[in-house]
């Protein structure tokens, strides 16, 4: 029965709710980037560079070049472009990346496996029971100091990224860092905005980051510590900059969480430290597994920085003896055998341990897949043979400028190149060798070039959604690529203006 203030006719119907806009998954955008880029590699052009004896392209050479491949041979890329994203492998004389050639690994499949490890481990770990009693008493001795816990976290990534690239390496803190902010009574935007932007910061501010920084200077041929002056106090100065912006935010929204960007999933609201008991003492068993935990990623961090080249300042210094040198796939055999070890040392026993794993990596899933589609974008162009047209219509951009101005365009214009090419690395090799010599005709340090190219590959990365560092860790986060951009975007801004100061300084002092 209607009630006598419902005039309606007992047979109309309710009018449909509106469907609330949801913003697409991480995997959905990548996929409509590649499918976009895959698309622009028919109207750009394919070109070339000759290269030297390092592979590196030689400036004033670029050609137009012939492509051989038939719209069956470009749908195939796209096709197979998750598959050589995970295992492509290039050709040493073609350059071309496929799953079944010869050569060196393009794909992302370490850091694939990585994740997975990570998820294996982490998911082992918090089955202990020691890290939620421990990150319970950390949270609850720091809960009137949650600001002096952020700050000293973003300082220590910032350090490792400006020292050694440290970025990827994140992805393996989101499981520990994640549950203390939200015991302090942040929010998961607060955690994702520590490791990203913490790390991030130092890379864009790299001094002696041997795969950014290194990679650079050599193929600018001038020493790593070139310009480390210049960019040494912009990692102070931005890095300050870039703590008290997650500061502010955090502090905000634990006085009034409706203020949260992220929002909150059930259950992260359901342990606040501020007004909790303090938690039960720790067993000797979570000790040793805290102890283990600890052991294991101060053990990662010194195995993949390479220490010659960091103390030293030379790109090209002979490795110390005890340095490991290790990458993705060391730092996935090394979480497996973890996983194991502290399994071992619960008395989990082989069902409940091989369960447990599986479910870890299986958790992770999602953002290893990320990694993997936006590693396959750079493969579609590196098939296509677009990315040196890129690099023509850069150089063209940047020829007959002043010197501040021109080192400000090297930022502005590595900003897009460095969306195509998330990889430092290889950004470097391909851009370094064209950029440099620009830099005489301008009367600019190659320097200054180095770091003004850097910065913008930084800069990028921060938010780009063809970094996995980016991507994968909103994933892992479990919040909106939206609600990440709409909190990121303010300090962007600001730091894109501090970065075009600082390199215009650096090309007029110098």
């Amino acid at each position: 029965m209607s009630s006598a203030a419902d005039t309606r006719p007992a047979t109309e119907e309710e009018p449909p709710a509106k469907k609330k806009f949801t913003f697409p998954s991480a995997l959905t955008i990548l996929a409509v980037v590649t499918l976009a880029v895959w698309a622009l590699a028919f109207l750009i052009p394919p070109g070339a560079y000759d290269r030297n004896e390092d592979g590196a392209p030689v400036q004033g050479t670029y050609h137009r070049v012939d492509s051989d491949q038939s719209f069956v041979d470009r749908l195939n890329d796209l096709f197979l472009s998750p598959v050589n994203g995970l295992y492509g492998v290039q050709d040493a004389k073609t350059g071309e990346v496929g799953p079944d050639l010869a050569g060196e690994l393009y794909g992302s499949a370490g850091v694939f496996l990585f994740v997975l490890a990570i998820g294996a481990f982490i998911t082992v770990v918090f089955a202990t029971g020691a890290l939620d009693r421990g990150i319970g008493r950390l949270a609850h001795r720091l809960r009137d100091r949650g600001a002096l816990l952020i700050v000293g976290v973003m300082l220590v990534f910032a350090l490792l990224g400006t020292v050694e690239g440290f970025a990827e390496e994140t992805l393996g803190f989101y499981g520990l860092i994640i549950p203390l902010m939200l015991a302090l009574g942040y929010d998961r935007m607060v955690a994702t905005g520590t490791i990203i932007l913490g790390a991030g910061v130092g890379v864009l501010c790299s001094t002696v980051n041997p795969f950014a920084t290194g990679v650079a200077s050599s193929a600018a041929d001038i020493s790593l510590g070139d310009g480390i002056v210049l960019r040494a106090i912009m990692w102070v100065v931005l890095t300050a900059v870039t703590i008290a912006y997650v500061v502010r935010y955090a502090n905000r929204v634990r006085e009034n969480p409706d203020r949260s960007l992220s929002g909150f999933l059930p259950g992260d609201r359901e342990h606040n430290a501020a007004d909790a008991a303090e938690p039960p003492e720790l067993t000797r068993l979570h000790q040793i597994v805290l102890v283990l935990v600890g052991l294991v990623f101060a053990f990662m961090i010194f195995s993949v920085v390479p220490w010659s080249s960091a103390l030293t300042g030379d790109a090209d210094a002979t490795p110390y003896g005890f340095e490991l040198g290790w990458s993705f796939p060391h730092l996935a055999a090394l979480f497996l055998v973890a996983a194991v070890l502290v399994g071992v040392v619960a008395r989990f026993g082989e069902q409940r341990l091989s369960a447990t794993i599986i479910q870890g990596a299986a958790d992770f899933i999602s953002p290893a897949l990320v990694i993997v589609l936006a590693r396959g974008v750079t493969v579609i162009m590196n098939n296509a043979q677009i990315t040196d047209t890129v690099l023509h219509s850069i150089e063209g951009a940047v020829s007959g400028t002043s010197s501040a101005l021109f080192a400000v365009f090297v930022f502005l214009v590595n900003l897009p190149l460095a969306f195509l090419i998330p990889s430092t690395s290889g950004h470097a090799t391909l851009a370094m060798p064209i950029l440099a010599p620009l830099a005489d005709f301008a009367g600019v340090s190659r320097a200054v070039v180095v770091t003004a190219w850097q910065a913008a590959s930084g800069w990028m990365n921060l938010w780009v959604p063809t970094t996995a560092v980016t991507i994968g860790g909103v994933a892992l986060a479990k919040i909106g690529y939206d609600r990440y951009l709409r909190f990121v975007w303010p300090l962007l801004a600001v730091l894109s203006v501090l970065i075009c100061g600082f390199v215009a300084l650096g090309a007029v002092w110098t």
